[in-house]
C-alpha cells in the first residue's frame, strides 16, 4: 500500500467553507469518513471551533451553491444534501450526500479514476489549507493523477505534495526521526535562523514567508504542523514508565 499527502490552498472566492474557515483561524475540519462511488459521494466531517464559526460553517455546507468538496467554480448541476447529525457549542458533526454529473470533479473521484478501487481518504481543513491523505494500492499512476488534479483545479488553489511513502516505511521525503516533511523542516529551519523564535522575535510571519517566496497561509501551516509533530515526538521519545511505590 501507498500514502499521498498533499495540500491544497485555496484562493478567495473559489470556496465556500474555505473562504468561511479563513474568516476563523481557529476553527478545523477532519473526516471522520469519507467513501466515494463512480457516481457518489458521501462524508461524515467534524468541526470543531467558536459558536460563531460553527454557526458560519453550518451555513456555508447548509446553503452553499456546489458541494464543496466540487472542483468546479461554478454550479455543475450536482444534487447534494448535507444534515447535522449534532451541533454543540464547540461542536458540529455533518453528513453530506453528493450524486455528481458528468461536470463534477473532485479529488476522490480523481482518485478512483487514475488509483484504482479501494482507495481510502483522510481530510483536514483549516483556513484556506486543504490537506489530503490517500492511501491507495500502489498499482495506479500518481503522475496522471496529479496531472488531472492540477487541470481540474485551475487557478483556484495551489498544490503541495506534502509525503509520499509506503505505509509500512518512510522513505526520503519525510525525516525519520520526527516525521517532518521537507518543506516543514526548511519552514522550521528558516524560522529558526531568522530569530522567528526569539524573545522577542526578530522577524514575523509575514516577513519570513515574504523571504521564503510562499503564501503567509501555507507557512503559518508548515510551522504549526512541525510543531505539532516535534511536540508528539518529544513527548513520546521522554515517556518514563516507572513502577508505583511500594505500599508499606
Amino acid at each position: 500500500m501507498r500514502e499521498l499527502v498533499f495540500a491544497l490552498e485555496y484562493e478567495p472566492g473559489c470556496n465556500r467553507v474555505a473562504d468561511t474557515l479563513a474568516a476563523h483561524p481557529d476553527a478545523r475540519i477532519r473526516s471522520l469518513s469519507l467513501h466515494a462511488t463512480a457516481e457518489r459521494l458521501w462524508r461524515v466531517d467534524h468541526v470543531t471551533g467558536s459558536a460563531d464559526a460553527l454557526e458560519d460553517i453550518e451555513d456555508a455546507f447548509l446553503t452553499t451553491d456546489y458541494y464543496a468538496d466540487c472542483l468546479a467554480t461554478e454550479d455543475c448541476g450536482a444534487t447534494q444534501t448535507t444534515q447535522v447529525l449534532d451541533h454543540t457549542d464547540d461542536t458540529l458533526v455533518l453528513y453530506s450526500d453528493w450524486e455528481r454529473t458528468p461536470d463534477c470533479a473532485s479529488v476522490p473521484h480523481i482518485a478512483r479514476d487514475h488509483l484504482g478501487n479501494g482507495v481510502l481518504f483522510e481530510t483536514r481543513h483549516e483556513s484556506r489549507h486543504y490537506t489530503w491523505r490517500i492511501i491507495h494500492s500502489g498499482e495506479g499512476d500518481v503522475a496522471s493523477f496529479f496531472d488531472s488534479l492540477g487541470e481540474a483545479i485551475g487557478d483556484c488553489a495551489r498544490m503541495e505534495m506534502l509525503r509520499t511513502a509506503d505505509t509500512t516505511a518512510t522513505n526520503g521525503d519525510v525525516n525519520e526521526a520526527d516525521g517532518l516533511s521537507a518543506e516543514q523542516e526548511a519552514a522550521l529551519r528558516a524560522a529558526v535562523e531568522h530569530g522567528y523564535y526569539e524573545s522577542p522575535r526578530e522577524v514575523d510571519v509575514g516577513e519570513l514567508a515574504a523571504h521564503l517566496d510562499v503564501p503567509r497561509s501555507t507557512l503559518t501551516y508548515r510551522l504549526r504542523r512541525a510543531e505539532e509533530q516535534l511536540a508528539k515526538h518529544h513527548v513520546t521519545s521522554n515517556q518514563l514508565t516507572q513502577e508505583p511505590p511500594a505500599h508499606i
